[in-house]
């Protein structure tokens, strides 16, 4: 499931990289898949430069603050603006080095849209992430900031990233307080920047 989590939202993020139509859901979800195929497959770009325009999309799809309240939930009430600022800061770091570990699996799976629900200022994206062999069921949850939706959820297979996240890190809090936490975000981030690879790394972590 972890896998099939990390490979979603990497196709998610390449579906935002470029400059359309993001007052619509669906636009947001689904603009300028060719584009980012493009700069995947251009062969001029080193690794490093690649890496870091994924880190500049992952920075454009998504609202980490309200993905971090949510998964945070209580213990944001009681964290204080700096631990709230460090906690956004990191988590958005793990997610960055995510998608990027796993950017070299990409082989050009397509992406089915077969729904689309609007309520207010939120949104949720049906669609179906079409393999060789089988067909993943993956929600988009989605926020009006200001006329552009961005990204704060994905539903894969009925279980929420935001919910998996916050059990996990709600016990880290129930034992070793915010400052455990953020340290054991620091050290999973560092095992990322230090990894050869993705695989050893997370098959070691327990609901991430």
């Amino acid at each position: 499931m972890k896998r099939v989590c990390y490979y979603v939202l990497f196709l998610f993020i390449c579906s935002g990289i470029a400059a359309g139509d993001f007052t619509n859901p669906t636009a947001r979800v689904k603009d300028s898949v060719e584009k980012v195929i493009i700069i995947l497959e251009d062969e001029s770009l080193v690794r490093e430069i690649r890496w870091e325009k994924i880190g500049v999309v992952i920075d454009q799809s998504f609202d980490f603050r309200s993905m971090s309240q949510s998964i945070l939930a209580t213990n944001w009430k009681t964290a204080t603006p700096a631990e709230r600022e460090k906690f956004v800061e990191f988590f958005s770091q793990y997610l960055e080095e995510i998608y990027r570990a796993k950017i070299e699996a990409y082989t050009n799976q397509k992406i089915e849209y077969v729904g689309e629900t609007i309520n207010g200022k939120r949104a949720v994206v049906e669609t179906l992430i079409i393999t060789d062999n089988t067909e993943i069921p993956v929600n988009y949850k989605l926020k009006n900031n200001d006329g552009t939706w961005f990204a704060y959820d994905v539903v894969i297979e009925g279980i929420s990233l935001v919910s998996n996240y916050r059990s996990t890190f709600a016990a880290i809090v129930k034992n070793d307080g915010m400052d455990g936490l953020l340290n054991d975000i620091q050290q999973r981030i560092d095992k990322y920047k230090s990894s050869e690879g993705f695989d050893s790394y997370s098959e070691t972590t327990e609901d991430s």
